[in-house]
């Protein structure tokens, strides 16, 4: 593929002045500065030419551009409508031979032979239920810090086609995501992200790459889609046993449980008739095993809580 020029630190700087954009850390906005990070994410996301990939977060292009000069075809989810009406003029200007245009009221980059090789969509990522065009394959993100977890989860719920993701997110959220049971960063986003991938931090990512420089580190992580464990138990009902596993990391399964269940001692039945133990803790559990203990505690599981009034979304 053709090598796009990718934005550097003095035109990300001037195109925010001229849009008057500051980062906020509202929106938990940190641009990328850095070429190399952005060849580095693409490259590990193993994004391949005429592939749909989803990006949420776009800001200012710089990943943007990177998925483009690697021959994807982006649909772009951006909240903050200054740079979502920014990004169409700013990847024109670098990729040559495309034209905006408007389809379905998301501003369209299409190329000479009718591709669409850019689709801004302005929204926030959790209200996104549907996609225009093709369905993605693959989720590759600079994610906000602020709703990295609930964004990634959320997608790979609503969009069964993604069947890989590499985000980047704060070191910290990065080892929680790819952590084993029995690590002590392993917990709620673990268990979750468990449920569709297999997760696996690649990469360390300083912070001077960023404009504004940011307070921690950030880290890639990559997740390639897998089964769901076998159960006969909803994703709802499982996923309302990790949280109350975790609710107080320090308990024990047995209390732990014991209001899902209706009382400690229907806690320790379901535990004993899933094999595990109810004295153990919920970082000793494995999603397969949150599953196990669901089946058992279907009849009192309660609906699943709701979330901020977004039908579908799904919580860290």
């Amino acid at each position: 593929m053709p090598t796009t020029a990718l934005l550097g630190p003095a035109e990300i700087r001037e195109l925010a002045e001229r849009a008057g954009v500051r980062p906020t850390k509202t929106l938990g906005q940190n641009f990328v500065l850095d070429a190399g990070t952005v060849r580095k994410i693409v490259r590990q996301a193993d994004v391949a030419a005429g592939e749909r990939v989803v990006e949420v977060g776009p800001g200012l292009g710089s990943l943007t551009l990177g998925l483009l000069e690697a021959g994807a075809d982006v649909v772009a989810v951006e909240i903050d409508p200054v740079l979502a009406r920014l990004l169409p003029s700013t990847v024109a200007r670098h990729v040559e031979g495309l034209t905006v245009t408007e389809v379905d009221g998301h501003a369209v980059l299409r190329d000479a032979h009718g591709r669409d090789r850019l689709t801004v969509v302005v929204s926030d990522a959790l209200d996104v239920h549907e996609l225009p065009g093709p369905a993605p394959v693959a989720l590759v993100a600079n994610l906000p810090y602020n709703v990295s977890v609930p964004v990634l989860l959320t997608f790979l719920e609503r969009f069964d086609s993604l069947d890989r993701a590499l985000v980047m997110v704060q070191a910290e959220v990065a080892d929680r995501l790819a952590a084993p049971p029995g690590s002590r960063t392993y917990g709620v986003p673990s268990a979750k992200a468990a449920w569709y991938t297999h997760a696996r931090r690649t990469a360390t990512v300083g912070r001077t790459v960023f404009w504004p420089v940011p307070n921690v580190d950030s880290a890639l992580v990559r997740l390639d889609r897998r089964e769901p464990p076998t159960t006969t138990a909803t994703r709802q009902e499982v996923f309302a046993v990790v949280d109350a596993a975790f609710a107080q990391r320090r308990k024990m399964l047995r209390p732990a449980l014991a209001t899902l269940a209706g009382s400690a001692d229907a806690a320790e039945q379901a535990l004993v008739a899933a094999g595990v133990d109810p004295q153990a803790r919920g970082e000793r559990v494995d999603i397969e095993g949150f599953a196990r203990i669901a089946e058992h505690l279907v009849p009192v599981v309660p609906p699943a809580r709701p979330s901020t009034g977004r039908p579908g979304r799904v919580d860290p």
